[in-house]
């Protein structure tokens, strides 16, 4: 039986994770939860499955509310306290944000293969983490459904044969809204994706498409190619979840209806693949699949990806702090739509790379370029 931890339990991700495993028990057993604010909800995933540690980031548990054979920890320290009393043999990190770099680099420093749902993690620190994995031989399994799929193309493929590799995306919801009305976008109109149901910063990221910029720069790092290898297109039925094409010609493309289920049930899985009864792949009900170039126009956040892996060092951990900033003001309000990656884009712009050597250095061009953002959106 598979000892799993799950972290940003009560996120899609974490939930959907839960579900697989509440069905598979004889397989999987949860052994610690961590959450940031959601205490009545993480208090009944407790309950459910009665892990031997559990974490809430922001306010505490009360462990009177908690089942006895659960340790109780709080904070940010806390989560990785909670797994290093639980020891996991899989983490399967949903946290969003910055917030999930500490929990991937514990996972790979302690050789615990890594379920990546945080994108975030390899964008920040995608160099030092990968280091890190190659050092203690500890797979990273990727979550997204894009880098899933290509990590299944690539089974018993060699990397060197790779030509270049298709991420696909959906375009979001503003994929045929006309950019000269984007400055009217509301919160609530770029919360409305029209295929995926994500948390709030995932599914701004791809309305403006810098979800897609950071699966750019976790594909770099993931699958060792050059950035000039990489290629975003637009796919809106989301079918296709994405394509490898290697030197001879070929192309393979890993397909499957828009379920987040699939991708986690696999890495869950890994290396094996456990039975799922839900509705089969019909090819003839999505008998047409499309496919567009992404306009520059529209979605500036692309450029932003590749001006960061050319920069290197820590400016993918400034693009994403400076995105995370911005976000979070869009959704209060305080900013409108464009200006979301018009402040990475001046964030970046004079940002002087620094070359990562540690965690530390990573976390300090996070905080700095979280106060520049704040600052020049505001």
């Amino acid at each position: 039986m598979k000892r799993i931890a799950i972290l940003g339990c009560t996120g899609s991700v974490g939930v959907n994770a839960l579900r697989l495993i509440d069905e598979r028990r004889d397989a999987f057993t949860v052994v610690a939860l961590g959450a940031n604010q959601s205490k009545e909800q993480l208090q009944q995933q407790i309950h459910d499955f009665r892990p031997e540690a559990a974490c809430l980031v922001s306010g505490g548990l009360e462990a009177a509310d908690i089942p006895s054979g659960t340790a109780v920890f709080s904070g940010a320290d806390g989560l990785l306290e909670a797994l290093d009393a639980t020891q996991p043999e899989l983490l399967l990190n949903a946290i969003t944000g910055a917030a999930g770099l500490p929990a991937s680099e514990w996972a790979l420093r302690n050789g615990i293969p890594l379920a990546l749902a945080n994108k975030e993690s390899l964008v920040m620190a995608g160099s030092y983490l990968m280091e890190l994995a190659a050092t203690t031989n500890t797979p990273i399994l990727p979550v997204d459904s894009e880098h899933c799929a290509i990590y299944q193309c690539l089974q018993g493929e060699d990397p060197a044969k790779i030509r270049r590799i298709w991420l696909t995306g959906s375009g979001g919801p503003f994929r045929e809204r006309d950019p000269r009305t984007f400055a009217q976008i509301t919160p609530d109109e770029a919360l409305r994706h029209p295929t995926w149901e994500m948390g709030p910063r995932i599914t701004i990221g791809s309305a403006t498409m810098m979800n897609k910029a950071f699966e750019i720069l976790e594909a770099r790092w993931l699958f060792g190619i050059a950035r000039e290898q990489i290629e975003v297109v637009i796919h809106p039925q989301s079918i296709v979840h994405s394509m490898v094409e290697f030197i001879d010609g070929s192309i393979m493309a890993q397909m499957g209806v828009p379920d987040m289920r699939v991708p986690i049930l696999y890495c869950l899985s890994h290396p094996e693949r456990s039975p799922f009864d839900f509705e089969p792949f019909d090819p003839i009900k999505f008998r047409e699949l499309t496919f567009e170039a992404v306009d520059p126009e529209r979605f500036p956040a692309i450029a932003l990806a590749q001006q960061a892996l050319t920069a290197g060092g820590d400016s993918g951990a400034v693009l994403n702090a400076a995105d995370e900033v911005a976000t979070g003001l869009f959704l209060e309000g305080k900013i409108d739509f464009p200006s979301i990656t018009r402040t990475v884009s001046e964030i970046l712009d004079r940002h002087e790379t620094r070359p990562i050597t540690c965690l530390e250095d990573v976390l300090e061009a996070d905080r700095k370029a979280r106060e520049e953002a704040l600052t020049a959106a505001c």
